[in-house]
């Protein structure tokens, strides 16, 4: 059994997503971004799957930083120890789920972004995930300075 923790604040996560505080994503120190795993709390009995895109916990005595919306769903609050499985590594993991998680509004935006990286299109990408900037992601990082785009972040 390992610890794990909640956190609520931040606005880009190590992946370079935006952070959801109400999302069912998870930090993790070494596991690969897209990994999913299966979060049991014991105490309740409730477990969730969700996916790492973030670093941390940058405590010692914890593994698994959780979002706020991923701990609440399982009954954490604070610091509690929790059974993890993990169910696939990277962006192609198939999350087999032993058992049924609700489905929220962030399966299928992440549906989305998996049909986006299958197409395997820079431009299609690039408008998925930046929605403002479209297909002319490049084109806007090479007109940028660091300081420019440090404040539009």
């Amino acid at each position: 059994m390992i610890y794990a923790s909640y956190y609520s604040s931040g606005y880009r996560t190590a992946s370079g997503e935006r952070f959801n505080p109400n999302g069912y994503t998870a930090a993790h120190r070494s596991l690969p971004f897209g990994t999913r795993l299966q979060v049991t709390n014991p105490r309740t009995g409730r477990s969730i799957v969700v996916r790492i895109n973030d670093r941390g916990p940058f405590v010692r005595g914890r593994s698994l930083d959780l979002a706020r919306g991923a701990a609440f769903a399982i009954g954490m609050r604070g610091t509690a120890p929790v059974r993890i499985a993990v169910l696939g590594h990277g962006e192609g993991a198939v999350a087999a789920r032993t058992t049924p998680v609700q489905a929220t509004s962030w399966y299928a935006d992440q549906a989305r972004v998996s049909q986006t990286h299958a197409a395997n299109s820079w431009s299609n990408a690039s408008a998925a995930h930046w929605p403002k900037v479209g297909g002319n992601l490049g084109r806007v990082l090479t007109a940028s300075t660091p300081i420019q785009s440090t404040w539009r972040d």
